[in-house]
C-alpha cells in the first residue's frame, strides 16, 4: 500500500478543558475550527492541514483511531481491493465522517489486536494558515505525517507482523533495544523517519504509551522542556539521543496519561543498509525519571474498542 504515514489521530478525552489549556501552551498546537456536525470536540493543528489530532468527549481517556494517509485516490483504491483480497473487512466512511475527518474518501479497519484504524486521501488544507499557539518553531509534518506512535497490546500474534508487513505494506524496521516483545515498523513512501507506528508487548493491558513529534529546531525541544519543568508535568524520561536515530528528544506526560516525545533532528535520518540491534536504548541521556507505561495503559476492557470486543464475544 502506497501509505505516506500518520496523517490524524483521534482520542476519547475525559477533560478537553486541560487540552484545551495544554496543546496550545505547552505544545504550541493550534486550536482548529470544529466541523459544523461536531461542535463538542477539541480540534488541533501542527501544520497547514485542518487538523492533526481530535478529541472527543470520553468516559475514560483513550486512542479512538488512527488515520494512515494513502498518497491519493488511486492508491486508495488499490489499498482497499488489497483489504478485500486478503479478506480484511472495513467499513466506508459516509459523507459526514469524511467531513469530519476533512478528507476526500476513508475507509476503517482493525488490527489484529483491536486497534481501530483508517486509511483515507485528500486531507483538506490551506497553505501558510498555520500559527502556532505560542511562540514556536513548528513541526516537521506535512507530506511525511504527524509523526509516529507506539501502542501497547495484550497479545502480540504472527497475524499482526502479517497484517502490517504483508497487507498495509509497512517495512520492518526491528525490535529496538528495549526488553519484551517489540515491533517497530515504517510505512513504504517514508523516508524521513525510522518508523511510524511501534508495539509492544503488555499481558493484560492496552493503550497507547507514546507519540513522537518531530519540531522544527533543537530550540523548539528546549523550550518545551522549559515549560514542562516550570510547570512540574510528570516527564518520563529527560533529554537524550537513541541509539538508532541521530535525533534529541525527551518525553512527559499529556492530560490524557500518555507521553508526548518532542524531538529535534540533529541530522537526517537515513536508512542504515541493516537491521540494528543496539546495545543499549540510548547513547546518552534519557534518563527515566517516570513510569513507561502512563495511566493510559489500563485493560483491553476499560481502554479496548468496543466493536472489536462485541466480535471476538
Amino acid at each position: 500500500m502506497d501509505i505516506i504515514g500518520l496523517g490524524y489521530m483521534g482520542f476519547e478525552a475525559t477533560d478537553l478543558e486541560a487540552w484545551r489549556d495544554y496543546g496550545p501552551s505547552v505544545m504550541g498546537f493550534a486550536i482548529g475550527k470544529n466541523p459544523e456536525s461536531d461542535p463538542d470536540s477539541l480540534y488541533f493543528r501542527i501544520d497547514d492541514r485542518r487538523h492533526r489530532f481530535a478529541f472527543h468527549p470520553g468516559k475514560v481517556d483513550r486512542l479512538a483511531y488512527l488515520g494512515w494517509e494513502a498518497k491519493g485516490r488511486m492508491q486508495f483504491k488499490a489499498a482497499c481491493q488489497t483489504f478485500t483480497d486478503a479478506g480484511v473487512e472495513f467499513t466506508v466512511g459516509d459523507a459526514d465522517l469524511c467531513e469530519k475527518r476533512g478528507v476526500k474518501e476513508l475507509i476503517r479497519f482493525f488490527d489484529p489486536v483491536g486497534f481501530r484504524h483508517e486509511l483515507f486521501y485528500g486531507q483538506k488544507w490551506l497553505p501558510d494558515s498555520f500559527v502556532p499557539g505560542r511562540r514556536h518553531g513548528g513541526y516537521l509534518a506535512d507530506k511525511r505525517g504527524l509523526g509516529h506512535v507506539v501502542l501497547m497490546t495484550p497479545e502480540f500474534p504472527p497475524e499482526l507482523e502479517h497484517f502490517l508487513i504483508n497487507i498495509m505494506g509497512f517495512h520492518w524496521y526491528g525490535s529496538g533495544a528495549g526488553k519484551g516483545k517489540t515491533g517497530f515498523f515504517r510505512s513504504k513512501l517514508n523516508t524521513s523517519t525510522s518508523h511510524d507506528i511501534a508495539y509492544g508487548h503488555a499481558p493484560g493491558r492496552m493503550g497507547i504509551q507514546h507519540v513522537g513529534m518531530f519540531v522544527g529546531s533543537l530550540r523548539d525541544v528546549g523550550e518545551t522542556y522549559d515549560i514542562v519543568k516550570k510547570r512540574e508535568l510528570q516527564m518520563m524520561m529527560t533529554l537524550g539521543q537513541h541509539s538508532q536515530d541521530p535525533h534529541v528528544s525527551f518525553y512527559h506526560f499529556n492530560p490524557s496519561g500518555f507521553a508526548f516525545e518532542c524531538i529535534a533532528e540533529s541530522e537526517p535520518w537515513h536508512d542504515d543498509g541493516f537491521e540494528l540491534n543496539p546495545e543499549k536504548m540510548s547513547v546518552w541521556g534519557h534518563e527515566l525519571v517516570g513510569p513507561i507505561l502512563g495511566p493510559s495503559v489500563k485493560t483491553p476492557e476499560e481502554v479496548g474498542d468496543p466493536e472489536f470486543t462485541a466480535k471476538k464475544a
